[in-house]
């Protein structure tokens, strides 16, 4: 009940409305469909008959309200702001869609509906323990599951091919599920930052990146490891050297205090220095019940990294018709320095 009690000590209304599922679980441990309805004296959970059964199990310490077929959400909530005297409430208006949250203001009258304002992320930020050694768990799965792919795994698969490996191997190994699309990216492909994976055929002399993640207890891990297959050719080879080790001093650059934009200039000044314009997203993202959450390791950030934050670190280089490069560790920051979570190694394997 820590994250609820956290979550009730920075309200700051009479009541908060949660429709998000990375947040339902966050405060519930609820995994099910449905809204939380949360204020001092009571916290309910809201669903149908789907997930009656679920909801007690997973919050036995939660009220349940069912909701009837045919019913309206907006309608049962109403009744629950009125029993409770609830007159601002809190609501995840960067979550609803434009209906849902009419239907909910013409519902509550004389209550006022309040943006909730990112209260639930900005608490979700820091790591307890728990959730740091799920995060672990999956970290260890998915650089497993990498090192079982690497000797089955040859030039002449498609991307396509690759992935299901990958992924198969990650369920195999205990993850709940992929923690995001999984990315393979070969050749001309590799440019691509977000490529989703094709029936391309990986030829010898390319690179091939892979960015994927698993999931234990609903956190995730994030990693991205480039091979190559057969004698890479040397343009590819530099690429990768550049972004390894423009990784490592983004690595090395992180420190509690620290500001985030002043560890992505770490990374991004060596990058730019040899290929302009090629690194052109953040050098990393926080990774928890969700894949992208805060801090954003990104220019010109002024947050600072605090103990139980957990980032990644992801430089990469594109270059469209030549391919890419990108290379991702996920890490825990504490009080005594920073903790990778990935052993996957990062010098260019040539399969």
């Amino acid at each position: 009940m820590s994250h609820l009690t956290a979550f009730l000590d920075a309200m700051q209304a009479d009541a908060a409305l949660i429709h998000r599922p990375e947040n339902l679980r966050y405060l519930a441990g609820y995994t099910g469909e449905g809204c939380l309805f949360i204020c001092a004296e009571a916290h309910v959970i809201l669903t149908d008959f789907r997930y009656m059964e679920q909801a007690r199990q997973q919050a036995p310490d939660w009220a349940l309200v069912q909701v009837p077929r045919g019913a309206e959400y907006p309608a049962l909530i109403a009744e629950q702001v009125k029993a409770h005297g609830a007159r601002t409430i809190l609501a995840e208006t960067d979550y609803l869609t434009y209906d849902g949250y009419q239907a909910l203001a013409g519902a509550l009258q004389g209550a006022e509906l309040v943006p909730m304002a990112g209260l639930c992320e900005r608490l979700r930020e820091v790591k307890d323990a728990a959730e740091l050694e799920s995060i672990r768990r999956a970290a260890a799965i998915a650089s497993d599951a990498f090192m079982n792919l690497l000797p089955r795994i040859h030039a002449g698969m498609t991307e396509k091919q690759v992935q299901r490996m990958l992924e198969f191997e990650m369920l195999e190994l205990g993850s709940e599920g992929v923690a995001f699309e999984t990315i393979a990216a070969s050749g001309p492909n590799g440019a691509l930052p977000h490529a989703r994976p094709s029936d391309r055929v990986i030829e010898s002399g390319e690179l091939l990146t892979l960015d994927f993640g698993a999931t234990v207890n609903g956190y995730r891990s994030d990693m991205t490891r480039t091979v190559g297959f057969g004698k890479v050719q040397k343009p590819l080879r530099e690429i990768y050297e550049t972004v390894r080790v423009a990784q490592q001093l983004g690595l090395d650059a992180l420190a509690v205090g620290r500001a985030c934009g002043d560890v992505d200039k770490a990374a991004r000044d060596y990058i730019d220095a040899r290929y302009p314009d090629s690194f052109g997203h953040s050098l990393g993202h926080g990774v928890g019940l969700y894949i992208h959450e805060q801090p954003r390791v990104s220019s010109g950030n002024t947050a600072v990294l605090r103990p139980g934050h957990v980032v990644t670190v992801e430089p990469g280089v594109y270059i469209p018709g030549l391919g890419g490069c990108r290379i991702e560790d996920t890490v825990i920051m504490t009080e005594d320095g920073v903790i990778n979570t990935i052993a996957a190694p990062k010098h260019l394997i040539e399969l």
